[in-house]
C-alpha cells in the first residue's frame, strides 16, 4: 500500500456574527484574514496562522445547506448558544502568553491553563458564536 500525500486544508467552524468573529480570530489569536466573501451576517471569512498559508479556518453561516431541515436549523442554533456544535484545538510553544493576550480581549474563559493527567497542558476558550477554541502548549 503507498502512502497517500495529503493535507489538512481548512476546517470550518461557524459564526453567527462576522465582526465579533474577526475581532476574537484575527485580533485575540493574531490570526491573518485571508478571504472575506458575502455581505452582512452571510459571510464566509477565511482565516489562517501568520506563517502557516495551507492551514485555515472557514468561519461560516451555519445551517446554509439546502438539505436541511428547519428543525435541524433550530438544533443548530440551540447547540451554538450552549457552546456544543463547533470546536478546534490550536497549539502553542507559548501558553501562557496565548491565553493572557485571549483573555486581555475579553474573549470567555473556558479553562485556564491546566496540567491534564494524560500528559498536555492546555487552556480553554469560547469563540463569540459559542465554538469551543482549545489550545495545547507545545512541548
Amino acid at each position: 500500500m503507498t502512502a497517500m500525500n495529503i493535507n489538512i486544508h481548512a476546517s470550518s467552524l461557524p459564526h453567527n456574527d462576522p465582526e465579533e468573529s474577526l475581532v476574537f480570530y484575527r485580533d485575540a489569536l493574531g490570526f491573518e484574514v485571508r478571504n472575506d466573501v458575502g455581505k452582512g451576517k452571510m459571510r464566509w471569512i477565511t482565516v489562517g496562522p501568520v506563517g502557516q498559508p495551507s492551514t485555515s479556518i472557514l468561519l461560516a453561516p451555519p445551517a446554509l445547506d439546502p438539505g436541511i431541515t428547519d428543525d435541524e436549523r433550530r438544533t443548530i442554533a440551540e447547540m451554538m448558544a450552549k457552546g456544543t456544535y463547533g470546536w478546534i484545538l490550536l497549539a502553542t510553544p507559548d501558553l501562557d502568553g496565548v491565553f493572557a493576550r485571549v483573555e486581555a480581549s475579553g474573549a470567555e474563559v473556558v479553562q485556564e491553563p491546566t496540567d491534564q493527567p494524560y500528559g498536555i497542558r492546555d487552556c480553554a476558550f469560547r469563540d463569540p458564536a459559542g465554538n469551543l477554541v482549545r489550545i495545547q502548549e507545545l512541548r
